[in-house]
């Protein structure tokens, strides 16, 4: 049996898992006001429980990273869904902020593979001209799943208490899995991709891609090149944007705006679903301006110009006295920079071939963690000390800052040249 474009299905499999992934994350930021008076968490007590995550998901990012380029795609996946849904139902039996942290610490490890694992995916599945649009789709997940979660969250809370929705939502990922043994293999070892297909795929394909299976450089050298640098300092600059609204959003709008649980439920979806939009539309642009003739180059930086000046917004959010005024610059900050990241994450691909997508991936994906640490942390101090405001000013200027040292950074996006020395035999 034969499928034309199989491609399509392939990355819905990975957006599936994306959604999951981020039900199972934003099941403690729209709990968090429950949670909190459960255990008597503090914001800084619950931003030190968010770092847990984020700490571990970061050295996740480095470690996947290299797991996924040595195991492949396929039971890389495996490892990473089966960690992160287990953990996810463990924090149903959390009983202080310290046995919550370490469930969190392991939903972070788990739930980090995805992406590396994702941008391999794309590598592997798209020819060049696509892969902006195959990230945005499977990006799209996370928004799609950030939308989700408050309603079908608190809808979970409301009708059987916090622990009891940790566990119905950790579930999910082993659903998930079964799909994945069943369906997910590489285009080279695939039985129903057509030959059409598989020839479409390396379509455009640089002439390193004969060496690129055994071209597995370590991080030292690939710290050598510029490009990598680019990709590291991009996220590290503006992924704290990301994970702002990500983990305090739903308490923001209960805290400083008067939101119930309900309210959250009813309205907070919409800067994800505005995330989610921007993800497909920045990756549809991009490769839209390929296929009209724009070189690789001027494409990916005229959308990504385009979504980090969007994300400024966020200053405007904090001026409105409207709340749902609020929220709706609130989506123009996520829809920015769903567009910015989505093709900064491309890059990989761009710059370097498959068998190195995946640890280049995870050094920015580290590089990322570490920035959202660290900002998480501040988070919780500065909101105990001066509220809300602060900080999402401060955010409102680190996508024109990330635009700019990417852009000084990365040089012409295109294929690197590798020396054939480093290429084993």
């Amino acid at each position: 049996m034969k499928i034309n474009g199989l491609r399509w299905f392939m990355i819905g499999l990975v957006f599936l898992a994306t959604v999951i992934n981020y039900i199972d994350r934003q099941t403690v930021s729209v709990l968090k006001t429950a949670i909190s008076q459960d255990l008597g968490l503090s914001n800084a007590d619950y931003a030190a429980v968010q770092n847990s995550f984020l700490v571990f998901y970061g050295i996740s990012q480095l470690v996947s990273g290299r797991l996924y380029d040595i195991i492949g795609t396929r039971l890389g996946f495996v490892f990473s869904i089966v960690v992160w849904s287990f953990a996810a139902m463990a924090h149903a039996a959390a009983r202080s902020a310290a046995s919550f942290g370490l469930f969190r610490a392991v939903l972070g490890f788990g739930e980090a593979g995805n992406w590396p694992g994702a941008a391999k995916v794309v590598g592997e599945w798209f020819p060049v001209r696509e892969r902006a649009l195959g990230m945005g789709i499977f990006n799209t997940g996370a928004a799609v799943g950030g939308a989700l979660s408050p309603p079908i969250i608190a809808w979970l809370a409301t009708a059987y208490g916090w622990r009891m929705t940790f566990v119905v939502t950790g579930l999910l990922g082993f659903a998930w899995l079964a799909l994945w043994l069943i369906f997910f293999r590489t285009p080279s070892q695939h039985p129903w991709i057509t030959d059409a297909e598989r020839s479409h795929i390396l379509d455009g394909a640089a002439p390193a891609t004969a060496g690129e299976a055994v071209w597995r450089p370590g991080w030292g050298k690939l710290l050598r090149y510029r490009q990598t640098w680019a990709i590291v300092m991009g996220r590290f600059i503006t992924d704290p944007i990301w994970w702002l609204y990500i983990f305090w959003l739903p308490a923001y709008l209960q805290e400083a705006r008067g939101f119930s649980l309900q309210q959250v439920g009813f309205s907070a979806w919409l800067p994800y679903l505005a995330g989610g939009l921007g993800a497909l539309g920045g990756g549809y642009a991009s490769g839209a301006l390929i296929s009209r003739g724009w070189s690789v180059d001027r494409a990916r930086k005229s959308v990504m110009i385009f979504g980090a000046m969007l994300t400024p917004a966020g200053i405007l959010a904090m001026r409105a006295s409207d709340p749902y005024v609020a929220l709706g610059w609130m989506a123009v900050v996520l829809f920015g920079f769903q567009v910015w990241v989505n093709n900064l994450q491309t890059l990989p691909s761009d710059f370097f071939p498959s068998s190195a997508v995946g640890s280049v991936f995870g050094l920015g994906g580290l590089a990322a963690a570490i920035a959202s640490v660290v900002f998480n942390w501040g988070t919780g101090q500065i909101v105990d000390a001066f509220g809300y405001t602060p900080v999402f000013l401060i955010a409102g200027v680190l996508g024109p800052l990330g635009l700019i040292v990417t852009l000084w950074l990365a040089g012409r996006i295109g294929s690197i040249s590798i020396d054939p020395k480093e290429i084993t035999p």
